[in-house]
């Protein structure tokens, strides 16, 4: 075990857990650094960006791009688990654990904005919601208290929706239906509104928690 604990872990559901075990296990006899794991999820994001991007051109490549999703999604659990059952666990590790992210969060809502399926806009909208939402979720640790997960369009979330949206998007490209089968916005429109949406949501839950949170602290110090 880890002699260093991070302040503030995502909660990880049991079946995940236990889905990552062999996987874990395997890293650590192997040597992996869980670095190397965060810098993979780069590599997994900039896969599904490029999908994405070129989905306008080849529509089956949005079969591809959720995997790569998830597959970033995976090393994001792996590199903290890897680095605490490695003894690896640092304060450095907790910024290339988090730096990464947000990288992969530009990379994959750039690869929207760029597929030709629906607005510019609408894809960088999603990505700046992606990202401040995730800074959001720090400022509970920089100030004293927890770091903040909550929300209904958390990071794992967000990849869902756009995995619903892409294969939905590419449903409606099989079956032949024109830009106007939705309304006024394509699958993918609908898709970064509906992220946009839940992240200014999230973003409000976090920011709550957090006040409650700080207030909490204020009253037990001043008891003391």
């Amino acid at each position: 075990m880890s002699p260093y604990e991070p302040a503030s872990r995502r909660p990880i559901a049991a079946p995940f857990r236990r889905l990552a075990k062999i996987p874990v296990e395997l890293c650590v006899r192997w040597n992996v650094h869980p670095d190397a794991i965060s810098y993979l999820s780069i590599v997994a994001a900039a896969a599904a960006a490029l999908c994405l991007w070129q989905a306008g051109k080849h529509p089956w490549l949005l079969l591809l791009a959720p995997l790569f999703c998830y597959a970033r999604l995976a090393c994001n659990m792996l590199d903290g688990m890897v680095a605490l059952a490695s003894g690896k666990a640092s304060r450095r590790g907790e910024i290339v654990n988090e730096l990464p992210d947000r990288i992969s969060d530009a990379l994959i809502f750039a690869g929207v904005a760029h597929s030709g399926l629906n607005a510019v806009a609408s894809g960088y909208w999603a990505a700046i919601l992606a990202l401040l939402t995730a800074y959001v979720g720090t400022l509970g640790q920089a100030v004293g208290v927890q770091r903040e997960f909550s929300g209904p369009m958390s990071k794992p979330w967000r990849m869902v929706a756009l995995h619903a949206g892409a294969w939905l998007a590419l449903g409606l490209e099989w079956l032949g239906a024109g830009p106007g089968a939705l309304g006024p916005l394509t699958a993918l429109d609908w898709t970064c509104l509906l992220i946009v949406l839940g992240c200014l949501q999230t973003i409000w839950i976090r920011l709550a928690r957090i006040g409650s949170a700080l207030r909490r602290k204020a009253k037990e110090t001043e008891g003391k």
